[in-house]
């Protein structure tokens, strides 16, 4: 059986690229900005229970989502063809929103996780992706119902590449809905992938699919060459436009 590497402040993170063997491939370290960055930057990513030392991760198939062949089912495209007729009124009801509240969701994919099996979004986590948040790099796509956030999504830039991380709904179709929005904005500024991480059939039934490592990395290594898209902080049309928040507070229709 594989061994991790066990890490101290020192250590660098195992490369895959270099031959290593196994998914599990490196315990310990901590949750600094820069151990992140590091991590990612290497197709790793940490995923542990709360209590336990940091697990860092690299799996082998990796799920991704070409943002080309993003599949919609039936009922979600009717429920997006209505909202498109709605959303250029700055007031609608119902709306797609992009980095303005990134805390409340992941505290909401944290409390979505809680109640099936536990939760590995600790307190520990959501403050460092908080801090990556605000450093510009992670980013969150929320949905709206009546001023309340009832479902979204987080996950992390680099480049033209959307690692996404976790989502939640309270409402039927609120993660779906966020995620087609994000597909939206990737596509109009040229980002073709989404990394799912892991494989689940409710990924794959949105046309996500399982590629191996190698490739992975290979895309991921390409993508983190090119400019990343321009994130930012307002309301989300579907063409991927972003209608940026002013100074106070209320995101106007479009021009």
């Amino acid at each position: 059986m594989h061994n991790p590497i066990w890490l101290d402040p020192a250590t660098p993170l195992p490369d895959p690229r270099l031959g290593v063997h196994g998914e599990l491939l490196a315990a310990g370290g901590d949750l600094s900005l820069a151990r992140l960055r590091e991590a990612y930057s290497k197709g790793l990513f940490p995923w542990f229970n709360e209590g336990e030392p940091v697990l860092w991760w690299s799996l082998d198939p990796r799920m991704l989502l070409a943002c080309a062949q993003f599949s919609p089912s039936h009922s979600l495209r009717k429920k997006l063809r209505r909202l498109a007729r709605e959303e250029a009124d700055a007031a609608a009801p119902l709306q797609i929103r992009m980095n303005t509240a990134f805390a409340a969701v992941m505290e909401g994919c944290a409390t979505a996780r809680g109640r099936e099996n536990g939760t590995w979004i600790s307190p520990a986590l959501r403050a460092a992706y908080l801090e990556w948040h605000r450093a510009g790099e992670a980013h969150s796509v929320e949905t709206w119902q009546d001023g309340e956030l009832v479902g979204g999504l987080y996950g992390i830039g680099q480049g033209r590449l959307f690692c996404g991380e976790s989502m939640f709904s309270r409402a039927s179709d609120a993660s779906k809905l966020a995620l087609a929005y994000l597909v939206g904005f990737l596509r109009r500024h040229g980002v073709q992938w989404i990394d799912c991480q892991q494989q689940t059939s409710h990924l794959a039934s949105l046309g996500a699919r399982p590629v191996p490592r190698r490739r992975y990395l290979d895309i991921l290594d390409e993508a983190r060459r090119q400019p990343a898209p321009p994130w930012g902080h307002g309301r989300l049309l579907q063409s991927g436009l972003l209608l940026p928040e002013p100074p106070g507070g209320r995101v106007p229709g479009p021009a």
